[in-house]
C-alpha cells in the first residue's frame, strides 16, 4: 500500500530532482485527495501558487503537500472515531450503515460532490483543512448555513435535464437537489479541460499566479520548456 508520508517526505526532499518531488505529490493525492485527485490538484496549484515552470518556486510543491497533510491529519482522526463508532454498533447488533453515509465513504458516481469529478475547476474555495472541518461538523450534525460543501449562501443554480432540474451551488456545483428522475445526469464543465494541461499548470504562470491567457491558447502547457 502506498504510504502518504514516504511520500510527502519525499516532497520535502530538496536533493531530489523537481519533477520527482511532484510525482510524489501526485501520489499523495492518490492517497487522499478530499476534491478528488484532479480537482484537489487544481485546487492546490491555486492555495499553493504551484508556477508553470516547476523550478522557479519548488518550495511550492512543499506548501501544497502541507495543505493536504493537514486536512489528511483532520480526516484520520474523525474516521478512526467513526471506526470505533460503528464496532460499537455493530457490537449492539445495529450493522446497518447510517444515513447519509460519512463524507469520505461517498461514491464519486452518485454523490453530491460529483461534479468536482467531471468538472475539476468547480470545487470550493475553502482551504482543504476548512473543508474537512465543515464535513465533519455536518457529520456530527451541526446545523451550518449556506452549502454544505463551501458555506456559500447565495441562490442556487437550476439546470434543466431536458425533464426535471438539478438544484446546485452556484460556487462549487455541490448538488443539493439532483434530478427528481433519480438518475445522474452529466455535468458539462464550463470550462473545456484536458487533464494533462492541469497536471502540467497550463492554468498558471510561472509566477505562480493564474494564467490570465487560459485557456485560448489551445496548445498551452505542451512542448515547452520547464512543464514537468
Amino acid at each position: 500500500m502506498t504510504s502518504f508520508l514516504t511520500h510527502r517526505a519525499r516532497v520535502h526532499d530538496a536533493r531530489l530532482p523537481v519533477h520527482r518531488r511532484h510525482s510524489a505529490l501526485r501520489t499523495c493525492l492518490t492517497v487522499f485527495a478530499p476534491y478528488g485527485l484532479r480537482a484537489t490538484y487544481h485546487h492546490l496549484t491555486l492555495s499553493a501558487a504551484i508556477p508553470r515552470r516547476l523550478e522557479a518556486d519548488p518550495d511550492a510543491l512543499v506548501r501544497a503537500v502541507e495543505e493536504l497533510h493537514e486536512a489528511r491529519v483532520l480526516w484520520l482522526a474523525r474516521a478512526e472515531e467513526y471506526g470505533v463508532q460503528r464496532r460499537a454498533e455493530k457490537r449492539a447488533g445495529r450493522r446497518a450503515v447510517p444515513h447519509p453515509r460519512p463524507w469520505w465513504l461517498r461514491t464519486w458516481w452518485d454523490g453530491p460532490h460529483r461534479t468536482w469529478f467531471e468538472d475539476p475547476f468547480r470545487h470550493p474555495s475553502l482551504r482543504l483543512s476548512a473543508y474537512v472541518r465543515r464535513q465533519n461538523a455536518l457529520l456530527d450534525g451541526a446545523d451550518l448555513p449556506g452549502c454544505p460543501a463551501c458555506g456559500d449562501e447565495g441562490p442556487s443554480a437550476l439546470s434543466s435535464t431536458g425533464h426535471g432540474w438539478v438544484e446546485s451551488c452556484r460556487a462549487c456545483a455541490w448538488v443539493s437537489a439532483p434530478c427528481p428522475c433519480g438518475r445522474q445526469h452529466r455535468f458539462v464543465p464550463e470550462t473545456p479541460f484536458n487533464w494533462n494541461q492541469i497536471w502540467r499548470r497550463a492554468h498558471m504562470s510561472n509566477d505562480g499566479r493564474p494564467n490570465p491567457h487560459w485557456p485560448g491558447d489551445p496548445l498551452a502547457g505542451f512542448g515547452r520548456p520547464g512543464c514537468a
